[in-house]
């Protein structure tokens, strides 16, 4: 390969939907000569198109999600007919029912919009962005990095191919980062000792279009609306009551699962396998090094009570390629330091906020006895008013608040 095929102005580790996302927005948006962006990962050409069920890799993608999509013009590359607008959310604690006053409840139609999110398929979100870089110009890079090291005028990253250099590097490769670990970037983590069970589930009930959520002591439980008419379940439970549900015959499994959800969608039947993913919160002490910018679960994971995890990384893309931009107007190199402190600065508050906050919601609410009572109508009380339920519902759809442009 020649220098040229080789060097580049930013290389992205991993190939996920927010490394990718990332990618297609660097390519239309940060004045950079799109062959001049590569996106580096090992599975890049496994991205065929799903067909029959769902699959059990969900997000929740919020609106201001959805604006950092479609300004990586990927949007309109998601294939409508597979993706699940939610219009209500109903979130409620075991100690009360799941239609009584301390219900938290959430409505499209209270905010004048036709939908608070949209439930999409993993793999769908990963091929629309993969393809949305590919066609603007940048170059796909289908091997697995090996190494790096970082020189003061770029970074050389040792890949199962060869060597590539980079300007920047963007370290979007997942919880386990080999590019975070490379620099040795440490990580505050706390291992939840909970698992998230999930699975595609029928229910006796349609699920009208609403993310239902029961607080539980042994952790909250989703039943989140897919585009078939089934729904995703997302059961966060203690790694013993895991190990018995995963143990269990199908049958048992969903009686105990029919039983947790408080029968809100009536009788419920597995439409797929399960499968239990350890949980836990970490948070990278650094988002930047020389010439090197960390995102999505590379910077930091959170519980999954609010599907917030995608929606954070898809932020992390849209703030540091404003960054990247604003260097490039200033005729500043794409790897600047100074550059990256903006892209850090005005990430770490969120993202922490946002961490800590999941992790107080699962510590606070995943009570039984006189404290969940009480985390029970503090609940119903944060949505008592319409002012109060809006607010909170234009928050957590990125409608409110500190945003990057590219997701206003």
């Amino acid at each position: 390969m020649s220098v040229a095929d080789t060097d580049f102005d930013v290389v992205v580790v991993g190939g996920g939907a927010v490394g990718a996302t990332a990618a297609a927005l660097l390519a239309r948006h940060a004045q950079l000569p799109a062959p001049r962006i590569a996106l580096l990962a090992p599975d890049l050409a496994d991205l065929a198109a799903p067909g029959g069920e769902p699959q059990m890799r969900v997000s929740a993608i919020a609106p201001a999600s959805r604006r950092v999509l479609q300004q990586a013009d990927a949007w309109r590359r998601m294939e409508m007919t597979r993706i699940c607008a939610y219009e209500r959310m109903r979130v409620w604690h075991e100690s009360m029912p799941p239609d009584g006053m301390a219900t938290l409840a959430f409505d499209a139609a209270e905010l004048a919009l036709p939908e608070l999110g949209y439930i999409i398929e993993n793999a769908a979100l990963t091929r629309a962005t993969v393809a949305s870089f590919a066609e603007a110009g940048g170059r796909l890079l289908a091997t697995t990095l090996q190494s790096l090291e970082t020189t003061a005028q770029c970074v050389r990253l040792h890949t199962g191919v060869g060597e590539y250099g980079a300007r920047l590097v963007v370290g979007a490769d997942g919880a386990q980062s080999l590019v975070r670990s490379q620099l040795q970037i440490a990580v505050n983590s706390r291992v939840y000792q909970q698992q998230a069970i999930i699975a595609t589930t029928g229910t006796e009930r349609p699920h009208q279009h609403t993310a239902w959520q029961r607080f539980l002591s042994s952790g909250p439980l989703a039943l989140l609306p897919l585009f078939d008419g089934s729904s995703s379940l997302v059961w966060s439970v203690s790694d013993a009551l895991a190990a018995e549900l995963m143990a269990l015959p199908p049958e048992e499994f969903e009686s105990r699962l029919a039983a947790a959800s408080d029968r809100v969608l009536g009788r419920v039947r597995l439409k797929s396998r399960r499968a239990a993913i350890p949980l836990q919160r970490a948070t990278a002490t650094d988002l930047i090094a020389p010439r090197v910018a960390l995102i999505g679960d590379a910077a930091h994971q959170i519980h999954p009570l609010a599907g917030q995890g995608v929606n954070l990384g898809l932020l992390d893309a849209a703030a540091l390629c404003e960054a990247v931009a604003a260097a490039m107007g200033e005729r500043e190199d794409v790897g600047a330091l100074r550059a990256l402190r903006r892209y850090e600065q005005q990430r770490r508050t969120h993202d922490t906020l946002i961490s800590w906050t999941m992790s107080a919601f699962n510590t606070l609410f995943s009570q039984g006895g006189g404290a969940g009572w009480a985390a029970a109508r503090m609940l119903g009380g944060a949505g008592a008013t319409g002012v109060g339920r809006r607010l909170l519902a234009r928050r957590a759809m990125g409608l409110s608040g500190e945003l990057p442009r590219l997701a206003r």
